[in-house]
């Protein structure tokens, strides 16, 4: 399953996140502004227990989020996804999947790995700003079900027909939230129009 987020406040983001123009400031603040508005979006369904709590006029019932939530990067370009996501989930916990890119086959290499420990209730949130030919985020995946992971949403600012496909294909249990789905992929693997490299874009690396 996926879903299209086209608030146009996302949408306006995101016009000025493509621009050759935009520079590496002003991009990794519209990533942090656009994972916030993904973030909404996508965990509706969070799980949440009934609070009571005292406000200057009385008791008031409502809710606090419940369970084990674990936010999980995809290295590196998901760094600049993830304090964003800390910030409206604080009692978060953080676990990064390093994955390099083969520039030949474009197919992920794994090379690090730092997951908190699973629990029944643990719910992932695997962070990546471009879901291209999916294998990164299908390898993600499987890495995460491996280490006992079973709840898993995948959010990510622009994807292309070819890696949502993948990541349906692969994991339909998984659904994927984005701003934005491109027309194809190039034959260097890159999303068009896309936005280049985003990690190359956050970090000043161009």
């Amino acid at each position: 399953m996926h879903k299209l987020v086209e608030h146009p406040l996302l949408q306006h983001r995101l016009a000025i996140l493509r621009a050759t123009e935009t520079d590496s400031k002003l991009f990794r603040e519209l990533v942090r502004e656009m994972t916030r508005f993904l973030a909404f979006d996508a965990l509706r369904d969070l799980p949440v227990e009934k609070v009571s709590v005292k406000t200057p006029m009385g008791e008031a019932e409502g809710v606090k989020v419940s369970g084990h939530v674990v936010v999980a990067p995809i290295l590196r370009a998901g760094l600049g996804m993830l304090d964003p996501m800390l910030e409206i989930l604080p009692y978060a916990t953080a676990g990064v999947i390093g994955m390099k890119r083969n520039e030949e086959t474009a197919e992920p290499i794994p090379y690090y790995l730092n997951l908190p420990k699973a629990y029944p209730d643990s719910y992932v949130v695997l962070v990546d700003p471009m879901l291209a030919t999916g294998g990164s985020a299908c390898d993600a995946i499987a890495t995460l079900k491996k280490n006992g992971f079973g709840r898993i949403v995948f959010l990510n600012v622009i994807a292309c027909p070819e890696g949502i496909a993948r990541v349906e294909r692969e994991h339909p249990d998984v659904p994927v939230y984005t701003a934005a789905i491109d027309d194809h992929l190039n034959d260097h693997h890159y999303i068009v129009p896309g936005l280049g490299d985003a990690g190359d874009r956050l970090f000043g690396t161009l």
